[in-house]
């Protein structure tokens, strides 16, 4: 039972607010973190060895066919890095371009947190669809920054 009982019409209006100002206002704030920040916690996003350097996410998920089509957060925050595409093909684009799939990564690990807050205004069936929004939204987000990091950090090894 919600701690605050809406008419559905209005719990409708206020999921899709919430979740407005939730996506907004943690993608805003994950981009004043310094870009250092994400290079000295490079550990948080180490691949791990089941993942086989990304390339479980391509056999389970078929990430290649589909990463393409998915729009790139600088369309609703342009202040953004832009990673529907490479900047170049030297160290220092790969190398911002690893940190920014770090930073893209965490932003969406966060997303999903919100999720369980809707239990305090939705019925549970409700808040569950929520939660189950957050995850669906943000894990395939999470799997393309999986996939690609391990092939970046490659690029970037060889050409040391």
């Amino acid at each position: 039972m919600p701690l605050i009982e809406l008419p559905l019409h209005r719990v409708i209006l206020l999921d899709a607010v919430a979740w407005m100002i939730f996506h907004l206002t943690i993608s805003v704030a994950a981009q004043r973190i310094p870009i250092n920040w994400f290079a000295r916690n490079g550990r948080l996003f180490k691949s791990f060895s089941w993942e086989q350097e990304g390339r479980i996410w391509q056999r389970l998920f078929r990430v290649k066919k589909w990463k393409g089509h998915i729009p790139d957060g600088t369309l609703f925050i342009s202040s953004g890095y832009n990673k529907s595409h490479l900047h170049g093909a030297d160290d220092s684009s790969l190398y911002d371009f690893l940190l920014e799939s770090r930073r893209a990564e965490c932003v969406h690990w966060l997303t999903i947190l919100p999720g369980f807050l809707f239990f305090f205004w939705n019925p549970v069936w409700a808040a569950w669809l929520n939660v189950a929004y957050a995850v669906l939204f943000n894990v395939p987000l999470i799997v393309v920054q999986r996939f690609n990091r391990p092939r970046l950090e490659r690029l970037l090894n060889s050409s040391r």
